[in-house]
């Protein structure tokens, strides 16, 4: 007899195990969330009327962002109508080990399905700096300043 108490306690099925399993944030649902987070940081748009524009509230969309609610299909659907980007966007710069086996990979490739992809483990993207930057460049109404500007900082930024 198991003597970890009621709590600790699991049927012989395993359904406590999957019952936790099932409560856990997925590993892909939080990176989905994390890219849903970036792309409305991004655009300078709040969760609330994120919200608004999916007929949510804003703390759903905080579930989102965080991966404790998963996105379905239709839902990503009218995310990525709202936030204006490709549905794969959401799966962008996914680590190896969430994309599938490696197996699973390398046939694809060898069909001509997939290309092979560097892990992008940089946070550049991530911190409010370049967010801020971002959003200043895309304010920039007049596409000629706006290439100026680019211009500027790619000759002020060290070679490749």
């Amino acid at each position: 007899m198991d003597i970890r108490g009621v709590e600790g306690r699991m049927a012989s099925d395993g359904t406590a195990d999957r019952a936790e399993r099932e409560h856990r944030a997925s590993p892909i649902d939080v990176h989905v969330g994390s890219r849903v987070r970036l792309r409305r940081t991004l655009l300078g748009m709040s969760q609330e009327k994120l919200g608004e524009a999916l007929g949510l509230t804003f703390q759903q969309i905080q579930k989102y962002e965080r991966g404790v609610n998963r996105i379905g299909a239709s839902r990503l659907f009218d995310l990525a109508r709202v936030l204006d980007v490709p549905i794969g966007f959401f799966f962008d710069d996914m680590s190896p080990e969430l994309g599938g086996n490696n197996a699973t990979r390398s046939r694809a490739a060898a069909f001509g399905f997939a290309e092979g992809q560097d892990g992008f483990e940089d946070d550049t993207l991530h911190r409010r700096e370049t967010l801020e930057l971002v959003r200043a460049y895309y304010r920039i109404t007049d596409p000629s300043v706006r290439k100026r500007v680019f211009d500027l900082i790619k000759t002020l930024s060290p070679g490749e």
